[in-house]
């Protein structure tokens, strides 16, 4: 995501930057996520809620063992897109670097890959380690979306420390992005990826 948002941007367009975050500076670190299903998320794709059940997988690309970051998961758009008075609600959030590494890649060519099992949202991801770290604060929930379609964000911040605490949500709903990273000094996210995704019904299951 080495780029400035621009008109022509898939999270301009579909209004993530503006509803969840000002604006989005150029940056080299690149994230991808894939739910157990082998869907992958891609920028203004639709994912149904039967296919993110369970907590998926977020390869972070770009970082070294001097980098830590923060990975956040919101819903801009509860109750519904039309009247989102609720907004945001927080999917997924972990205090003090907690992950489970599947594997560590690299490569002499592109730099570190750092490929990660996220069992939950994390601080302090390191660069490259295979380490266990953290504690769960919390945990991932399946979207739900009961009215219209959802946008569902994944927000990665490169911390300027290891963080040791950071501010805690009491409740998911009326969670911010903005004052988040405000209150945790960490600036705007250096990756963002989002998904829509709507009530399934039972034919669109079959």
């Amino acid at each position: 995501m080495a780029r400035m948002s621009t008109s022509s941007d898939p999270l301009v367009i579909g209004r993530v930057v503006g509803d969840v975050v000002d604006y989005l500076p150029p940056s080299n670190v690149k994230i991808s996520v894939t739910y157990s299903s082998n869907k992958h998320v891609y920028n203004g794709h639709e994912l149904f809620p039967s296919a993110v059940t369970t907590k998926p997988k977020v390869h972070v690309l770009g970082g070294d063992l001097r980098s830590f970051f923060t990975l956040i998961m919101t819903d801009p758009d509860v109750p519904g897109p039309s009247d989102p008075y609720l907004k945001e609600h927080l999917h997924w959030y972990n205090l003090i670097n907690y992950v489970e590494y599947i594997c560590v890649e690299i490569s002499p060519f592109s730099g570190s890959v750092i490929f990660l099992q996220c069992n939950r949202i994390v601080t302090d991801i390191p660069g490259t380690t295979n380490s266990t770290f953290g504690t769960e604060v919390v945990g991932y929930e399946m979207p739900r979306p009961n009215i219209g379609i959802h946008r569902f964000v994944f927000l990665l911040f490169k911390q300027t420390s290891r963080q040791t605490e950071m501010s805690i949500p009491m409740i998911r709903d009326g969670f911010s992005t903005r004052r988040f990273a405000e209150e945790n000094e960490l600036g705007s996210p250096v990756a963002v990826l989002y998904f829509n995704c709507q009530r399934e019904t039972a034919a669109r299951r079959r």
